[in-house]
């Protein structure tokens, strides 16, 4: 009879830690992307109204919100990094280009949902916008404006603020301040399950992938956040993935952000090329 009471508390234990999890992961993505007091969009195309369409799909820029990236981006977020914990892909999470943090909050609260202790969520991004574009080096950047908008530019102190409030800014937390071709290469991390790419442009996009792919897991996802909203970061990755020979197939989150799973190691140029050719360099 002990064993049966005992057997039936446990489930219910389990149970209960579930629906506790995800009503409070639930709610962070809620609260993240402010579903819940629809706060007016601060961009020139919305006509500064809040619609919730536009809100679910991260088409607009929130005046209040933590993120922009909407409510499905954001639950894919969450999907993605729960599958990693629960198979125990190896690495830490990390996004490059964060705006007010929430992607990486909500990534820092999945981690205390779970009681993982191990791994880190990194913080990249230069704390000051998006740099202006250098068109004689990365022609797909020629004309981006990104730079000219201050909504954009938000600071290191000002990340750090939001993910207090949320009671997440821990030694779990790491920042790397600065351009993403002087900070990417030198993350000291050895793996990642989880890379979230947020960099608009070509030349952000192809650094975080030149500087980090190598190091995520098998078994790993990669976000690209902008791919299906700008042609610039769509031909850096596909650029990448030809010059790699990656093959893993591309799936579509909400139009615009995309995701792949990595199931076998990028070949080094020197090997991609004998592979072409047939010829042992």
């Amino acid at each position: 009879m002990n064993t049966l009471h005992d057997s039936a508390a446990a489930a219910l234990a389990e149970r209960t830690l579930h629906a506790c999890r995800d009503a409070y992961l639930d709610l962070m993505v809620r609260c993240l992307v402010n579903t819940i007091y629809e706060d007016d969009p601060q961009d020139p195309w919305t006509g500064r109204i809040y619609s919730e369409g536009l809100r679910q799909g991260g088409r607009d820029w929130p005046s209040k919100a933590h993120s922009m990236i909407g409510v499905q981006r954001m639950q894919n977020l969450r999907f993605l990094c729960e599958q990693v914990l629960i198979h125990d892909v190896p690495g830490d999470f990390i996004e490059t280009g964060v705006w007010r943090g929430g992607a990486c909050i909500l990534m820092r609260s999945i981690l205390k949902a779970y009681a993982s202790t191990s791994r880190t969520v990194w913080v990249a991004d230069s704390f000051e916008g998006l740099p202006k574009p250098s068109a004689d080096r990365y022609q797909a950047d020629a004309g981006d404006q990104h730079h000219a908008y201050p909504e954009l530019a938000i600071s290191l102190e000002q990340v750090q603020s939001n993910f207090d409030k949320y009671g997440l800014l821990d030694h779990q937390v790491r920042f790397l301040k600065g351009w993403f071709r002087d900070t990417l290469h030198q993350v000291p991390a050895e793996k990642f399950a989880i890379l979230r790419l947020d960099g608009d442009m070509y030349e952000s996009t192809m650094d975080a992938l030149t500087a980090l792919y190598d190091k995520l897991s098998i078994g790993g996802y990669i976000i690209i956040d902008d791919y299906g909203a700008i042609e610039a970061c769509r031909r850096a990755v596909h650029e990448f993935r030809d010059a790699r020979g990656i093959t893993e197939g591309i799936h579509n989150i909400d139009g615009i952000g995309v995701y792949w799973k990595k199931r076998a190691e990028a070949l080094t140029p020197d090997r991609l090329a004998e592979r072409l050719t047939g010829q042992t360099l």
